[in-house]
């Protein structure tokens, strides 16, 4: 750009500077909830002093001031948690404003270019800084909000499994001592009636307190991993649960190969299927005439055991899909929302996954387990 041209451009620029800046200033948006709503002027003035300076200073030095006041505007648009779209339009006014009173120079749309891109670069420049700022700050924000939910969150999980551990065992106490007097009373009286039906409730009471005394990590004390038949153990749990197939008349239909085997804790692979069987003959009692539930086992690579359970219920919701797995989750009226929750911490646990897929006519529950004997 031509001196003379240069010299002109910034002496029109700098007489106009108070109209300018006042033009801009009425197209602008404001809100009345801002509490930097009295610097949005002096930041404009700011921004106008590098607009001036854009003769005589080079791109870093230009870089230098940007993004200094970049981050000092993006800061406040952090604080003030206004809508950054109002930013960016009002800094776009400003760039608008001073485009229409070019054309009192009747200047040469070619002469104006080389001021026209600077102007660009400065306006392009500030937004990116500033916007880049407030997103990194508005994403630290989010995070710090999302770890303090996770940590409060699993400080009452913890809570609740001392809570549990603690009063379920002094709850367990007297079940024992009931279901013991259960037995003797069917030895000396084995002609009164009930005494199966309260029996059988006893053990699905003894189960249900099962499910909150795994929340806790004290139940592992006394533990031991072992070897044992997957194959055999689908068997204890459908004779375990039989009178609810029964009650139900559910199909169950079993291709699980003999020689899968699993190292682990068994009682707690155990819960797991009981949990998840339970669960399908429950839905099914209550939605279909024709319930069946398949259960198949197969070797993934030689490496892993691929376990399916599967229902013809009703399809699970997308919403309740993706949060299936989370603790206090039910569909169910007096449900506790902890089955699925403690199924997965389980699995987990022996280094496995847990996952759930469902379509109409088919939900299935997904197991992966290793076969390699594992530290858990």
């Amino acid at each position: 750009m031509l001196p003379i041209t240069q010299n002109r451009l910034l002496s029109f620029l700098t007489s106009e500077k108070e109209i300018l800046i006042a033009d801009w200033n009425e197209n602008i948006i404001v809100s009345e909830d801002d509490p930097y709503k009295q610097k949005i002027n002096k930041n404009a003035e700011e921004m106008y002093a590098i607009i001036l300076s854009v003769f005589t200073k080079t791109n870093e030095e230009l870089d230098e001031h940007l993004q200094k006041i970049a981050f000092t505007v993006g800061e406040e648009r952090v604080r003030s948690d206004i809508n950054i779209g109002d930013f960016v339009f009002n800094v776009n006014s400003g760039r608008s404003v001073i485009y229409k009173h070019l054309h009192k120079l009747n200047m040469e749309w070619e002469e104006l270019q080389g001021t026209i891109d600077r102007i660009n670069y400065c306006f392009d420049t500030f937004l990116y800084y500033a916007v880049s700022y407030y997103n990194e700050q508005k994403n630290k924000i989010i995070e710090e909000k999302n770890q303090f939910i996770d940590s409060t969150h699993k400080d009452r999980l913890t809570l609740l499994g001392q809570m549990t551990s603690s009063f379920i065992h002094e709850f367990r106490n007297p079940l024992t001592s009931i279901q013991g007097f259960i037995q003797l009373l069917k030895s000396d009286h084995p002609e009164m009636k009930y005494l199966d039906i309260i029996s059988s409730e006893l053990e699905q009471l003894n189960f249900r307190i099962s499910q909150f005394l795994l929340l806790s990590k004290k139940e592992l004390i006394g533990k031991e991993k072992s070897l044992f038949s997957l194959n055999k153990m689908i068997d204890e749990v459908l004779n375990f649960l039989y009178p609810s197939i029964l009650d139900t008349n559910v199909r169950i239909v079993k291709n699980v190969s003999d020689d899968m085997e699993l190292f682990g804790y068994a009682d707690e692979i155990r819960q797991v299927l009981i949990n998840i069987i339970f669960n399908a003959i429950d839905v099914l009692s209550q939605y279909r005439d024709d319930p069946k539930i398949e259960i198949k086992g197969f070797f993934v690579n030689d490496t892993h055991i691929k376990l399916e359970i599967a229902n013809n219920g009703p399809v699970i919701p997308d919403n309740l899909l993706k949060t299936i797995f989370e603790p206090f989750v039910t569909t169910k009226t007096l449900g506790t929302g902890l089955g699925l929750f403690v199924c997965r911490e389980i699995i987990e646990k022996h280094k496995g996954i847990l996952a759930c897929s469902s379509e109409p006519e088919k939900t299935s529950f997904i197991i992966l387990l290793p076969l390699t004997p594992i530290e858990i």
